[in-house]
């Protein structure tokens, strides 16, 4: 190939104007790719470079490896140009750069066309391309024969935007992007690019002014924080081995299905004290943590959010990096190994994702082209007061396209069983935690967000449409109606809700001095009312143990013995009630001390039988919820439970019975007694007559109590009462609960 110019022929001009190339050598050209990279004229090809660090550039072919020709420095801040006489666009090409530390052959990132196809561009620019972390973010892929890194990033209203990293010197000028106008994208190939490369995106605003650098909101991976740059990283690299679990959870997350959820925070369930006290890895945690849950009983483990996060204090409900695993226990592959080392176990696995908020720290969100993109621009409408955070503006159908797409990509790429939605009712009304004045109304002038409405209805509708077994569950706390029903129902369309009013009303019963609660019976009973009116969750969370509140054992009245029967009570309270089960990480053994994020739980509390048999104690109630299909199937139906009785305030008692709606198990009766006083011949009546296992006491000497009780078994009377023909005479234990069943298989 000859790069002599025909005589008849005079070379075109290979400089751009000078507004043109000081645009480009500032790095204020809003179409690098107009400019640099192969252009065909008549005669041949332009090929322009801008490489500020090079001292010369040879344009080396991509097939024979001989060099063309040296392109000409046509500017002294670095940049570069030739033509090539003869040569067509399709010349395969490299740059030989030279610079001051040696010489490298590379390719030119704009020599390669877009990788957003029109599909792609339409889709995103109508807000529903719900898969867009296949497209946004970083990319490994082959572009045109060549293994490279594509990067992709939504700004519509910046004037430029560049990616830079460790690759380029973080020097805004070597890789301005190209932006696809119709749906604000902007995009570039960096060939020979790989894993494990550091990057953020430089902004400059439409005003021209330059903005912090960008974190990548796609980033799949990143840099441990304080730092807070973006990480190369593949997707779809890693090789599952549960395909039994994925195969199975459907049924395993049916509304009659048992699920007893482990909630956990990973930095702080255990330390490694003669390591500095650090937290444990995803892979420790995969030995440590799994087979304690499984071990326990317990269906689920519930984590704390995972998404990357600047601030160890939010626990994770301020996060940044969306679609990327906190890199605190170790990489992307690592949680996914976790994750299997669950389901092997046959464990699900929920994430804690919040959609409400994020924080304004400069390298996230925030005004993130120079505009309020992600958040609403009125503060009435994008801030919350009590966080200090940002709210998404759930109207703007690019930002719930991100948010749904977040969501399912968790569910593709993690094999997530469950996503908990933090703070809904934060999102539902506009006027949350806001006076007169401070808000806006809706286009009715209501206090309904109809936009997030429309946003969590869509997430729910993709959510139950994609993954089958998958689930949702909303912390509500209000009594929005239909947060757990069908869209097509009229719902919201969440799986399950946390019932919020039990834990709270039950919570402040179990903390009174048991003299005083015969006055407040009311606080045990009334959530019988609405139990039925969502698929509840009854959540004992991490919310219960911090902000001075004081852990469960703490909260809970009299001395060390009475604090601890009042526990194990009110643990069987929990497990034998209606609707699902949480309980957050150290309640299962009695902590003594209000959860501290910094510090690991204390697990030398497990030497005092005590604190041991709380836990035994725990371990036996998952084991017998699970087991006995009265004490699941009904959870979320009426038919599935009936009170004995719930009038004996005078004494401080309860008792019910749960039933299986299908008919296939025996009625459970649950009796409580909420006094330290024993009831001995206290009468019940129950359904059916015969003689009845005491499957479970509180009080038993294997969970540290007094072994008051019904030495295993009891039968029936033929002495009617509670609208029952027959009845049982039985001894409660001094703040104890007794559990029987019909004896018999």
């Amino acid at each position: 190939m000859s790069n002599r110019v025909s005589a008849k022929t005079p070379a075109p001009p290979i400089r751009p104007d000078a507004a043109v190339m000081t645009a480009l050598i500032t790095a204020d050209h809003g179409d690098p790719f107009a400019v640099l990279g192969p252009h065909g004229v008549e005669g041949g090809l332009v090929v322009r470079v801008l490489r500020p660090d090079a001292m010369g550039i040879d344009l080396v072919s991509a097939d024979t490896g001989k060099t063309i020709m040296a392109l000409e420095k046509i500017h002294a801040d670095g940049l570069f140009a030739g033509f090539v006489a003869g040569a067509d666009p399709s010349l395969r090409y490299r740059l030989a750069v030279h610079r001051p530390d040696g010489s490298r052959q590379e390719d030119d990132p704009y020599a390669f066309p877009a990788f957003l196809g029109e599909q792609d561009q339409y889709y995103l620019s109508e807000g529903r391309h719900f898969h867009s972390y296949r497209r946004l973010g970083a990319h490994l892929m082959e572009l045109e024969g060549v293994e490279g890194t594509a990067f992709a990033v939504w700004a519509p209203n910046a004037r430029r935007v560049s990616l830079v990293g460790d690759f380029n010197g973080w020097d805004g000028r070597r890789h301005m992007m190209r932006k696809h106008p119709g749906c604000g994208v902007w995009e570039i190939f960096v060939p020979g690019l790989g894993r494990g490369a550091f990057y953020k995106f430089e902004i400059k605003a439409a005003n021209g002014g330059l903005l912090p650098l960008k974190a990548d909101p796609y980033a799949f991976r990143c840099e441990h924080p304080p730092r807070t740059a973006s990480v190369v990283e593949g997707v779809n690299s890693y090789d599952w081995s549960d395909g039994h679990w994925m195969r199975s959870r459907a049924e395993r997350h049916d509304n009659s299905a048992p699920i007893a959820v482990y909630e956990v925070h990973l930095g702080s369930w255990m330390r490694v004290p003669e390591d500095g006290g650090r937290s444990l890895s995803y892979l420790e945690l995969a030995e440590k943590l799994v087979p304690y849950v499984a071990d326990m009983g317990f269906t689920h483990i519930e984590l704390l959010p995972v998404s990357e996060h600047p601030f160890d204090g939010s626990w994770g409900y301020q996060p940044i990096g969306l679609f990327a695993p906190t890199i605190r226990h170790g990489t992307p592959d690592e949680f996914k190994f976790f994750i299997n080392a669950c389901h092997r176990a046959g464990l699900g696995v929920i994430l804690d994702w919040v959609p409400g908020h994020f924080p304004e720290d400069p390298h996230g969100l925030v005004h993130f082209d120079g505009t309020a993109l992600y958040e609403h621009a009125d503060p009435r409408q994008g801030r919350h007061q009590d966080w200090g955070t940002l709210i998404y503006n759930f109207d703007r159908t690019e930002v719930s396209n991100f948010l749904i797409s977040n969501a399912l990509f968790w569910l593709d790429q993690y094999h997530i069983d469950g996503l908990r939605v933090d703070a809904v009712a934060s999102m539902l009304y506009l006027d949350y935690s806001r006076n007169e004045g401070e808000w806006v109304p809706n286009k009715y002038g209501g206090r309904e967000n109809l936009g997030a409405i429309a946003f969590m209805k869509a997430l729910n509708e993709m959510v139950y449409g994609e993954f089958p077994g998958a689930f949702t569950v909303a912390e509500e706390s209000t009594a929005w109606p239909g947060v757990s029903k069908p869209t097509y129902l009229g719902g919201l369309g969440f799986g399950f809700k946390w019932n919020m009013g039990w834990m709270h009303d039950s919570l402040r019963y179990i903390g009174l001095d048991p003299v005083y609660r015969k006055f407040h019976q009311n606080d045990l009973t009334f959530g019988l009312l609405y139990a039925f009116a969502e698929n509840f969750m009854l959540p004992l969370s991490h919310d219960e143990v911090v902000h001075g509140k004081g852990s469960l054992m703490g909260r809970m009245p009299g001395d060390l013995w009475q604090k601890a029967a009042n526990l194990r009570l009110y643990f069987t309270f929990l497990f034998t009630h209606p609707g699902k089960k949480l309980l957050f990480m150290g309640g299962e053994f009695g902590q003594n001390d209000e959860w501290n994020h910094n510090k690991s739980l204390d697990w030398h509390l497990l030497e005092f039988e005590r604190h041991s048999g709380i836990r035994t104690l725990v371990g036996d109630l998952c084991r017998m919820y699970r087991r006995h299909p009265a004490l699941h199937t009904g959870d979320n139906q009426s038919e599935g439970f009936s009170w004995i009785d719930c009038n004996d305030s005078d004494n401080s008692t309860i008792s019910f019975v749960r039933y299986d709606p299908t008919g296939l198990g025996p009625p459970i009766l649950a009796v409580f007694n909420f006094t330290p006083v024993p009831r001995r011949n206290y009468r019940v009546g129950v359904p059916l007559a015969g003689a009845y296992d005491e499957i479970m006491n509180s009080d038993a000497a294997l969970y540290g109590g007094s072994d008051s009780g019904n030495l295993g078994q009891v039968s029936t009377e033929d002495h009617a009462s509670h609208g029952h023909a027959q009845s049982l005479c039985l001894t409660l234990p001094p703040l104890g609960a007794v559990v029987l069943r019909p004896a018999g298989d």
